[in-house]
């Protein structure tokens, strides 16, 4: 299971890189605190976060529940994938959110391997 807590700290620090943008970005423009627009990148850069937020609530259980009961090995390959696919996004939808399509498909689909996976193996080894 270490490559499951690697790929989930890994998540993790995504999230946490897209807050500091997220605080780079309201300084920068000067968005004070508790606005959440005044200026577009600024909007786009909170965009990113907050919609990483959301994807996580799907990735980790799927995440833990195809690592048990598929195989950490191949977990751990899909959540890459979801890794690269959400830095895909990140970029692509502060530059230009008509864009971000491809960093979409590589964090969504693998959300649905993931969970889709972890019902199946959990259906099949039920008792």
């Amino acid at each position: 299971m270490e490559l499951m807590t690697v790929i989930t700290m890994l998540a993790l620090l995504e999230l946490v890189y897209f807050g500091a943008k997220v605080g780079a970005a309201r300084g920068k423009y000067d968005i004070k605190a508790p606005a959440t627009t005044g200026n577009e990148i600024f909007e786009r850069h909170y965009r990113v976060h907050y919609n990483t937020i959301e994807q996580l609530m799907l990735f980790l259980p799927g995440l833990w529940a195809f690592g048990y009961y598929v195989g950490q090995y191949w977990a751990a390959g899909i959540g890459v994938v979801y890794l690269v696919g959400r830095l895909i996004y990140g970029a692509m939808y502060v530059k230009d959110p008509e864009s971000r399509g491809i960093g979409t498909l590589f964090s969504v689909i693998p959300c649905w391997i993931l969970i889709l996976g972890g019902l199946i193996g959990a259906v099949v080894q039920f008792p």
